[in-house]
């Protein structure tokens, strides 16, 4: 390797590395003041110099509510990707393999479909899920998150898709399968890396909707972590421990499913581009 190599990558080493701390100190800082109570006036970059001290989080949990945000919010983003990642496939599956004008158009209306801001439709869309009885409710929000997260999941699958050899598919037809059998029991387990693509993406998106569920679920007892954390912080201005351990809970459990993914994540995104 020629020095002028060995510089370049020393150059870009320092770079990531320096992208990388600028990262990781805001959370740094709310870990710091997470663990410290509110007489502790120190700098939010100083460790506790007292001991660490739990109760900010357990104000969190019990003037907050965050304990029962988060589970909400488990629950609909489980349920949101879960069903986004089965129907996306689904729907995606011919629009790659039927390459016809027809699905061209659909494809394409698909991509202008993830251009639409959510926000444009939210007065319509209240009024009708208002008809509905589904304001408040966990089916209202789940068919808001999967309509709305449906055209990535398409767009991402599709492109996945048409990397996948057709060859595959005709011999399991040959030995007497089924359009259903061929779908999931040859073309569905090679998805695995562009499924944790899509659950990352479609997970951290739905975790952290704020715009519509504000609207949609105004009952405490169905809010999800982003309307709860703002309703404490408004109420915790003062507190910024408290306020932090709860963004920290809030953040949690997005990095813990990033952590066990992430080995799949780079491989969805660009195996669409591989070809």
């Amino acid at each position: 390797m020629t020095l002028s190599k060995r510089a370049a990558f020393t150059a870009v080493g320092i770079a990531m590395a320096a992208i990388a701390i600028i990262q990781l100190v805001p959370f740094y800082a709310a870990t710091t003041t997470a663990l410290k109570p509110r007489t502790d006036l120190s700098s939010q970059l100083l460790l506790p110099s007292d001991g660490i001290f739990w109760g900010n989080f357990e104000t969190a949990l019990t003037d907050g509510h965050i304990g029962r945000a988060i589970l909400n919010s488990v629950i609909i983003t489980g349920i949101s990707t879960a069903l986004v990642c089965l129907l996306g496939a689904m729907a995606a599956y011919p629009l790659a393999r039927r390459r016809t004008r027809l699905n061209k158009g659909i494809f394409m209306g698909t991509l202008a479909i993830i251009m639409i801001p959510p926000l444009s439709i939210l007065v319509p869309l209240y009024s009708f899920l208002n008809k509905l009885e589904a304001i408040n409710t966990y089916w209202g929000i789940i068919a808001v998150m999967v309509t709305t997260e449906l055209p990535l999941a398409i767009f991402l699958y599709a492109s996945f898709m048409r990397t996948i050899p057709g060859s595959l598919e005709e011999a399991a037809t040959v030995d007497g399968a089924n359009i259903f059998q061929v779908l999931f029991r040859i073309v569905f387990p090679l998805l695995k890396p562009v499924t944790a693509t899509v659950i990352i993406l479609v997970g951290v998106r739905v975790w952290n909707e704020y715009a519509l569920s504000v609207y949609i679920l105004t009952d405490p007892a169905v809010q999800t972590i982003a309307p709860a954390i703002g309703s404490f912080f408004s109420t915790q201005s003062s507190n910024l421990g408290a306020a932090a351990a709860a963004s920290l809970m809030a953040v949690a459990p997005v990095l813990i499913a990033y952590l066990f993914l992430q080995k799949y994540f780079m491989k969805g995104m660009v195996a669409g581009a591989e070809k």
